[in-house]
């Protein structure tokens, strides 16, 4: 019997078995475990350009052997998965089914989990925006330090550091700026007092990329390839944490396992679950139990677990939307072979510059992820608009924001039995903004609109992908200090039992705009140490 069974190999349950294993606990970890296993060893140690130019081989990459890569229809969640992610969501849609009309979240199975596609930006909440979100200013500083030790993070020196890296130390260079994301941080300089006075800070993102040797992993090779492999493990991922645990004494992973619920009984707790190569139902022991699921992932496990029929947990998604835009001086400019597809700048606007309402925006240049996902928006036919935007292209941004959070009544999920699925439910959702936060949403909006054309560019389009794009989601089993039913204890202990605690998102009361990975990793150490 393990000391502690791990639900979840993603950001938080690969940060909270590192922590445990280190402290000396047995542990096993608990995995759907999807992998690639066909298109990442396709690709090239080679940039992007080179690859279109050399490789005979890339629409398997690129488009997929089905052409899964090629999605038909508007923007929607998860669009920026290219074949060789797509592992991220195999198995969703059988084992862990859910019905909405108004809420299209992303979730995974996989090796790593959604983290396995994370964007790497990494952002330090301030102190009112943890006691915002429920979490102890004092416990998640030092908890920050550890998880940037781990991941190694880089970023600069700005206007937008108070808001990512903060006070985090060895923190490295960022990765070269492409021209088109330099224009706007020129203009930036030129109206910084304007632009700060409208509270709007712009600077380069922290992200989980190295740009120099670090704990075995090489700097970042600069294919442009980021959306399709983590060339030189430049990128921080949970499988780099899972695999450094599996040599180690005390740890076991187990894969292909779709944990469905918990009992606790005489100081043991069983984890039961199906064997997803088998169908065997399974069960596993230990003392303590970590649920590191997802958000709506151990929803669903704690649910089944406490007999939830008919209760509706509450929950947090940040709003996200598109803004593409336009730099034309950078139009018809030479682009560089050698950069990242990652995020270059952000865009922040904390209006009442007390850093407890804040809204990020993360500015893109646009290349590797192929020129026909940006024709569909346009309206021209294919070979005009081909025409058009091989000369817009180098000059072209994609600004996404992500809007702040907070709890109402119209944004629930619950279980209802379902005998067509193999886990005999379906997990169901509502999300609807009031009207006063959809007047919040239009206003910010604008007011980024304004910002952009400030800082040299013009906005094209806006395009909302639909409420769960910005796959942030929190906030179903709120922390609270008093014990209640479907809450969490400051501990992370889940209120109603003995020895289950949850290190995901899953506690978090208020989300800011601001990315929340670096955070879900902080809270997933500061839980696990008390564990230990």
């Amino acid at each position: 019997m393990a000391d502690v069974i791990v639900v979840g190999s993603g950001a938080t349950g690969s940060m909270a078995a590192q922590t445990l294993v280190e402290a000396g606990a047995s542990v096993l970890m608990l995995d759907g475990g999807q992998r690639d296993e066909r298109y990442a060893a396709l690709v090239p140690d080679e940039p992007f350009v080179r690859i279109r130019r050399n490789e005979d081989a890339q629409h398997r990459y690129f488009l997929g052997d089905a052409f899964e890569g090629v999605v038909p229809g508007p923007v929607a969640t998860g669009a920026q998965l290219t074949p060789p992610r797509q592992f991220i969501t195999r198995g969703v849609a059988e084992f862990l089914p859910l019905v909405s009309d108004t809420f299209f979240p992303l979730e995974s199975l996989a090796l790593g989990g959604l983290a396995s596609g994370w964007g790497l930006g990494c952002n330090v909440f301030s102190d009112a925006e943890l006691r915002k979100a429920g979490l102890p200013a004092a416990e998640m500083e030092p908890a920050y330090e550890v998880v940037a030790g781990r991941i190694g993070i880089s970023g600069a020196d700005d206007d937008a550091r108070a808001y990512t890296s903060a006070n985090l130390e060895g923190v490295m260079p960022a990765p070269p700026l492409d021209p088109a994301a330099a224009l706007l941080l020129d203009g930036y300089s030129r109206k910084r007092g304007a632009m700060r006075e409208a509270g709007f800070r712009l600077g380069r993102p922290a992200l989980a990329l190295v740009t120099r040797d670090f704990g075995g992993r090489k700097p970042t090779a600069l294919n442009d390839m980021d959306f399709y492999v983590d060339s030189n493990r430049a990128a921080w991922r949970p499988s780099i944490a899972v695999e450094s645990l599996a040599g180690k004494p005390g740890f076991e992973y187990r894969g292909q396992f779709l944990v469905t619920r918990f009992a606790e009984e005489g100081g043991v707790t069983t984890v039961f679950g199906r064997d997803l190569d088998t169908s065997q139902e399974r069960a596993y022991s230990c003392r303590r139990l970590v649920m590191a699921a997802g958000t709506l992932g151990t929803a669903r496990i704690v649910l089944r677990s406490l007999g939830g029929d008919g209760v509706r947990l509450p929950f947090l998604s940040n709003p996200y939307t598109y803004i593409a835009s336009l730099a034309l001086p950078a139009v018809g400019k030479a682009v560089p072979e050698r950069k990242t597809s990652l995020c270059q700048l952000i865009l922040l606007h904390d209006e009442g510059g007390r850093h407890d309402d804040v809204a990020q925006a993360g500015i893109f240049t646009y290349q590797s992820l192929l020129m026909y996902r940006l024709l569909r928006e346009i309206p021209m036919d294919y070979v005009d608009a081909r025409i058009l935007m091989r000369y817009l292209l180098s000059g072209f941004l994609i600004v996404g924001i992500f809007h702040t959070e907070e709890y109402s009544e119209d944004k629930r999920l619950w279980l209802e039995r379902d005998s067509a699925t193999i886990t005999g439910d379906c997990l169901h959702a509502t999300y609807r903004v009031t009207a006063a936060e959809a007047d919040k949403l239009r206003r910010r909006e604008r007011a980024y609109s304004q910002a952009i054309r400030q800082l040299g560019a013009w906005p094209l389009k806006r395009i909302s992908p639909g409420h769960g794009a910005s796959i942030h989601y929190a906030g179903t089993l709120p922390f609270s200090e008093s014990e209640a039913p479907y809450h969490l204890a400051p501990s992370g202990r889940l209120y109603g039992t003995e020895s289950v605690y949850v290190a995901d998102g899953s506690g978090f009361r208020y989300l800011p705009g601001k990315g929340l990975t670096l955070s879900l990793m902080a809270n997933a150490h500061r839980v696990a140490s008390r564990l230990t």
